[in-house]
């Protein structure tokens, strides 16, 4: 995937896509109908509110629609910030490969070489894991392990400590496993790289030179400016705002907490786009850098829960039915963030929500944007057909687990079944869940009943196998190993 639109350098932005630069396949962008959509599908999808930001041209158009807080009734602006979850991942992975294109990190030694209190609950497969696989989300290492490690600045060593035991998904290097403990070495290998706690080093290294100066990691910042409140509900109907307006500790910064306006997350994606360069011609990353985190690493067997066709080095990637992209998603308690970047045309994406239906907003709003803007057509919702196949599901019958999760398969006259419960540290995150699966195909399904723990409509569930012939689910791009 190559980069094709730069800065030169009087600071002027050059597009040699085949689309013009100023959105709407060459004509002026719209911007009062586009407040208009965003207004209607809010409305429509019962999100409090929600913060759009477009880059076409090189320039970033920023929209707002809503109230941030349901029952405070204050105004979404375009200037208010939004929790982005998982999107905090795109932002130490750039860190991560500006250690690379330095020559102080080399991407395919040890884990060890840089942290040797390093390891896995396989002592013999520690040495196994690189960097690169710890980006690329092939490190084997598990997901939902989440551990309050204090406020203190030591809080990425101590979680680093205490994963230790953490049993992997799946062998090093095997299969994908979106994995929030990988991203935390990560984080961990920033900080000793850098003599910098990851917070900083984000600050210094990429927000100040950026002019990112409304993103922030903290709660205490994010109080300097208007924050969205997250909201949780049923599905169809206005929400409420949630218990709390964060549950994550500080030590889930590099995989999970970055708080951001639209317009901030659309300007770190033009530097990307850019070929690594920001809007004052400051480098931040080499162009071959760029390019390389665009690559394919690894196809994903999920291609449905975050349109996720394979991986990069720390991008999403796509592929619209020949046009590329990149981009991630993101989810904190009540709040849901999506990132798209189209290469070819110049064009990023991003829209921060607080609530409801954010995911049937982002599909609506992003099949009309993205269609008119970059000429991409994006595939339909997943559901199954409407006459499903019949599959022989016996051999998929069994108990598969992972860390915090235990899923059982059954199957009844029949029909397949699943049960997934929440163990170990999750133990609490919700009550288990009945799942029925019906087939798409003799290895997809489609999970019912699954309510708003985990989406709005059908949960993908995908079989699949590791190299050496055990069976695997995939759930949420997670990967279970089958243990009975």
């Amino acid at each position: 995937m190559s980069t094709n639109v730069s800065w030169d350098e009087q600071g002027n932005w050059n597009a040699t896509g085949q689309w013009g630069t100023r959105g709407s396949m060459g004509g002026k962008l719209d911007l009062a109908h586009w407040q208009t959509r965003l207004d209607e599908l809010r409305a429509r999808h019962h999100v409090p509110a929600a913060s759009l930001a477009i880059l076409v041209g090189g320039d970033v158009h920023e929209l707002a629609s809503g109230v941030l807080h349901r029952t405070t009734g204050v105004e979404a602006t375009t200037d208010s910030v939004f929790q982005m979850g998982s999107i905090a991942k795109v932002y130490t992975a750039t860190l991560i490969m500006q250690l690379a294109d330095s020559g102080r990190l080399d991407l395919d030694a040890p884990v060890v070489d840089v942290l040797p209190e390093f390891s896995v609950a396989d002592p013999g497969l520690t040495r196994a894991i690189t960097t690169r696989q710890l980006l690329s989300h092939t490190s084997g290492l598990t997901c939902d392990f989440t551990y309050d490690s204090g406020r203190g600045d030591d809080c990425l060593a101590k979680y680093v400590e205490a994963a230790k035991g953490v049993a992997l998904d799946c062998p090093p290097g095997e299969a994908l496993s979106y994995s929030s403990i990988g991203y935390n070495v990560l984080g961990r290998i920033i900080e000793v790289l850098t003599g910098k706690v990851w917070d900083e080093a984000l600050k210094d290294l990429l927000l100040t030179p950026l002019g990112l100066d409304h993103t922030m990691t903290l709660p205490e910042e994010a109080l300097r400016f208007r924050a969205a409140m997250g909201h949780l509900g049923e599905p169809g109907q206005d929400p409420d705002p949630a218990p709390s307006w964060d549950l994550m500790p500080r030590s889930a910064g590099p995989y999970g907490r970055v708080i951001a306006t639209a317009g901030d997350l659309a300007r770190l994606a033009r530097m990307h786009l850019a070929g690594g360069v920001a809007q004052d011609g400051t480098r931040i990353l080499s162009e071959e850098t760029v390019a390389l985190m665009q690559r394919r690493v690894v196809d994903s067997p999920d291609k449905w829960s975050v349109s996720a066709d394979g991986w990069g080095l720390g991008w999403t990637l796509y592929d619209w039915n020949g046009i590329q992209g990149y981009g991630h998603d993101g989810a904190s308690i009540g709040q849901y963030g999506y990132l798209r970047v189209v290469p070819s045309a110049g064009v990023a994406i991003a829209l921060l929500t607080n609530g409801g239906g954010a995911r049937e907003l982002y599909a609506e709003l992003y099949r009309e944007l993205l269609a008119e803007l970059a000429g991409v057509t994006m595939p339909d919702a997943f559901t199954p057909p409407a006459k499903p196949p019949v599959v022989d599901f016996a051999p998929l019958v069994g108990t598969y687990r992972r860390e915090g999760v235990i899923i059982t398969v059954t199957e009844r006259d029949g029909v397949g079944h699943m049960l997934y419960e929440f163990v170990d540290g999750m133990k609490d995150f919700s009550e288990p869940l009945e799942i029925e699966l019906v087939p798409v195909t003799e290895r997809v399904f489609a999970g019912t009943g699954v309510g708003a723990a985990f989406s709005e409509g059908y949960m993908p569930v995908i079989f699949s196998e590791l190299l050496d012939g055990t069976g695997c689910v995939y759930i949420g791009m997670r990967c279970g190993p089958k243990v009975a």
